[in-house]
């Protein structure tokens, strides 16, 4: 097989991510810039790849601070990435000049965190979801009103002609959520970037939300990229799952796989932090120790071995990398094999 086949993005993935990175240089004082011999980056994303498949829901755990946002916005060009390689649909999204970046934003669209902060209070609910089809389908101009009609009705914002001209503030947070699915698939994209997408939505509605995005999924047949701190959510919409640390991926694998066989400390004990609805199961996995490093200056080695009840003077030696041990479950820990046992 020639170098170039190795290399060409595969029509079975959506989006292939290679060996990404994205750090931010460290804004310090004009007196330190002169005196300091190198400028300190904090290192956010330091060598992440993963594909998704068209249709499939690929998840983004860990917790705050490992990267999770940071990949996604960087995958659909939200973020220049610092090195690597990002493809969306065969091609190199950073290869892209500004005006074929901008057509392309059709295809790839985002359900962000918070809804109130990402929606203009000044515009009103059925503005606010036309405005890509503004942007992106100006010459059906005449049509924009009925097509936000109807999308308004799918996400369940029902009579939607009563939604239609209200204000982001004078509707409950999980109303504001489904304007916030609205408006990312009115241009029936490909790729939905969902980052932290029932956060912010009370606990009573939060699987309406997630319930509502897969059915969604299935008649738009759309590609997610869902990314959250909750293992619990990630379990019930997630096909694979990446387990992030500090701005590397420690586990990856079909979901039911990592959950069921967990290889990375870390995926333990996230795994066993999640509340069970039983008040006599007590937890036996030890919690990790301190916090997440400093991503500026991130640990030698393996960087959990700070935190890791099972580490030896290896793993604060030499870096583990990440290695399928079994079929398409992969995990960056020298000592995985004995949690196979």
């Amino acid at each position: 097989m020639s170098e170039k086949t190795l290399n060409t993005p595969s029509d079975e993935y959506l989006v292939e991510v290679r060996d990404l990175k994205k750090w931010f240089p460290v804004q310090t004082s004009f007196i330190d810039q002169m005196f300091s011999k190198q400028l300190d980056y904090v290192r956010a994303v330091d060598g992440v790849s993963f594909k998704i498949r068209r249709g499939e829901v690929l998840g983004l755990a860990g917790e705050s601070g490992s990267g999770k946002t940071t990949i996604g916005r960087v995958t659909i060009g939200l973020e220049e990435k610092t090195e690597g390689e990002v493809y969306f649909d065969g091609m190199d999204i950073s290869a892209l000049g500004s005006e074929d970046l901008r057509k392309l934003r059709r295809r790839m669209q985002v359900i962000f965190q918070d809804p109130l902060a990402s929606l203009n209070p000044r515009m009103s609910l059925g503005e606010a979801i036309m405005q890509g089809l503004k942007i992106h389908y100006p010459e059906s101009a005449e049509q924009h009103r009925d097509i936000a009609l109807e999308m308004m009705e799918k996400v369940g914002l029902t009579p939607a002609r009563f939604y239609f001209n209200k204000f982001p503030h004078q509707i409950s947070g999980g109303q504001r959520q489904r304007v916030v699915i609205a408006r990312a698939l009115i241009t029936k994209p490909d790729l939905v970037l969902a980052d932290e997408p029932i956060a912010m939505a009370d606990v009573s509605v939060r699987a309406l939300l997630l319930d509502l995005m897969i059915q969604l999924k299935k008649e738009f047949n759309l590609t997610y990229l869902f990314i959250t701190h909750d293992l619990a959510t990630a379990k019930y919409i997630c096909d694979q799952i990446g387990i992030l640390y500090l701005g590397r991926i420690a586990e990856m694998g079909d979901l039911r796989d990592v959950y069921s066989v967990p290889l990375h400390p870390y995926t333990q004990a996230l795994l066993a932090a999640v509340p069970v609805p039983d008040p006599h199961e007590r937890r036996t996995q030890p919690m990790p120790k301190g916090e997440i490093p400093n991503p500026i200056r991130p640990p030698s080695g393996c960087r959990f071995h700070p935190r890791c009840p099972f580490a030896q003077d290896i793993c604060s030696q030499e870096e583990p990398q990440l290695r399928e041990l079994l079929p398409g479950h992969q995990v960056a820990c020298h000592f995985a094999e004995d949690f196979m046992k």
